[in-house]
């Protein structure tokens, strides 16, 4: 973890501050932990004084915030005072963009700036050797005050962003040895489709999985608990009271199969988990995939293109089966989805022929030019997704009608169904919403509860990154 490695020599002083003095050595006071929400920044802090067996001074900005002048400023001349007759120690101060954020001189605040002074005069009041470190965390780095991040003070920063793959392994590993869990619970797999999920997710997705299973009266957790609680925390809970037509669910069924044949037969597009057209919070249903490790850092174009071919097949799919006027309102989280990442291929990522390996901001975009090139990806990627599935009509309308019976599909299904000519057999029970007697269904409304599809975001777009697809 390169967060630790990072905060290792802030250990290392703590524990034998004399090897430093020895070489004359000086260690930054100040250590500023910047990232999202829930990413851990409070736990490694702690880690640090609890590493080196040092006293942990934790307080809040918001802690300093006082109604009375001269309040806040005391209480950060009184933290330090503490903090150096015990020293070595650690000071963390989380959220600290709270009292160091950047400094007005508004008349109608005179004494707006007592505490962040305070604090910038405390800092420069001791020496580093004398064994304070001064920790600090916050998700808004742009609002600190320069003061703040200048040479003496915190400048030293240590990016603690989501956790990567093996990041992600580790922590799951961690909260399901607090668990009972059976042996169905692959951590490969929640490892790979959690991706994007800070630390504190990956424990409410263990918590919320524990609980279905409390709740079913199981003695363990098992995959199948899991599996339910990713969907609710990124889609919602199910809604199989939901009343659907049986034109509403066909509709669904060949959307959502249209977007797995799509992505079956794109070699570049991610390996498919599961489909399914149970309404989902406010999708009627949605396709999983399982990111590849290194898409987490890395995406090549003709991956951004499979993620638009794929996002293509559910519009592709409705065409193809009920014609051009029958198309609904569905795809419509598909079709932002590929013409955001259309956008940034043309205008960020340097994957235009006509634009070339440039950058365009909105001062120098020639406009028309970036939505012709724009206009090319999406056309010629609705065409691959259409030849997909007019080349593999048969094995469209064989998904379609097993998603209607079965509701959901997992990859080995699929895989059945589009190798084999056959529809899956380990499923004895017919779909629950196929239940409902005909007379009790509402017509349908064409455009709604129909499911979309938004593929993983890319990199610039600095969103939730999933194999999630859903509208």
């Amino acid at each position: 973890m390169r967060q630790k490695n990072e905060l290792q020599e802030v250990v290392e002083f703590l524990m034998y501050p004399e090897k430093f003095s020895a070489l004359g050595g000086k260690l930054p006071k100040g250590v500023l932990l910047c990232g999202p929400p829930g990413t851990g920044k409070t736990l490694l802090a702690r880690a640090v004084a609890g590493q080196a067996g040092v006293p942990f001074f934790h307080s809040s900005g918001s802690e300093f915030d006082e109604v009375f002048v001269g309040q806040g400023a005391k209480r950060v001349r009184d933290l330090f005072k503490a903090a150096k007759e015990r020293a070595p120690c650690v000071i963390f101060i989380d959220e600290i963009d709270s009292i160091g954020g950047k400094r007005t001189s508004s008349p109608a605040h005179p004494y707006a700036n007592q505490t962040i002074n305070q604090l910038l005069n405390e800092m420069d009041g001791f020496v580093s050797n004398e064994g304070v470190i001064v920790l600090g965390a916050t998700n808004r780095e742009g609002d600190l005050d320069k003061a703040i991040l200048r040479p003496g003070r915190f400048d030293t920063k240590v990016q603690v962003g989501i956790p990567d793959i093996k990041g992600r392994t580790e922590i799951l590993d961690l909260y399901l040895g607090k668990v009972k869990h059976d042996s169905s619970v692959n951590l490969e797999i929640l490892a790979r489709k959690t991706n994007g999920m800070s630390g504190a997710q990956l424990q409410n997705l263990v918590n919320t999985a524990t609980i279905k299973a409390a709740v079913d009266n199981k003695e363990f957790v098992s995959m199948s608990e899991f599996d339910y609680a990713y969907d609710k925390l990124t889609m919602g809970v199910d809604l199989k009271s939901r009343i659907r037509s049986k034109e509403d669910l066909m509709i669904t069924a060949y959307h959502e199969a249209g977007h797995t044949l799509v992505a079956y037969f794109t070699p570049d597009a991610m390996p498919l988990h599961k489909v399914t057209i149970v309404a989902k919070g406010g999708s009627g249903g949605h396709t999983a995939f399982l990111p590849a490790e290194n898409m987490e850092w890395h995406s090549t174009k003709a991956q951004y293109k499979a993620r638009i071919d794929t996002g293509m097949g559910g519009r592709a799919a409705e065409e193809l089966i009920f014609g051009r006027e029958k198309i609904t309102g569905g795809a419509r989280s598909d079709l932002q989805s590929s013409t955001n990442i259309a956008f940034y291929m043309v205008t960020e990522l340097g994957m235009s022929d006509k634009i070339g390996n440039r950058v365009l901001h909105k001062k120098n975009a020639d406009k028309e030019m970036v939505d012709s090139e724009m206009k090319a990806i999406l056309e010629d990627s609705y065409k691959r997704a259409m030849n997909i599935l007019v080349t593999h009509k048969n094995e469209l309308k064989m998904l379609a009608e097993a998603l209607l019976k079965y509701e959901t599909l997992d990859a080995d299904d699929i895989k059945a169904i589009i190798e084999h000519k056959k529809p899956p057999t380990k499923f004895s029970q017919t779909s629950s919403l196929l239940k409902k007697p005909l007379q009790q269904l509402p017509p349908v409304i064409p455009g709604l509860g129909v499911s979309g599809v938004t593929p993983p975001p890319i990199e610039s777009l600095g969103s939730r990154q999933d194999g999630s697809m859903s509208s």
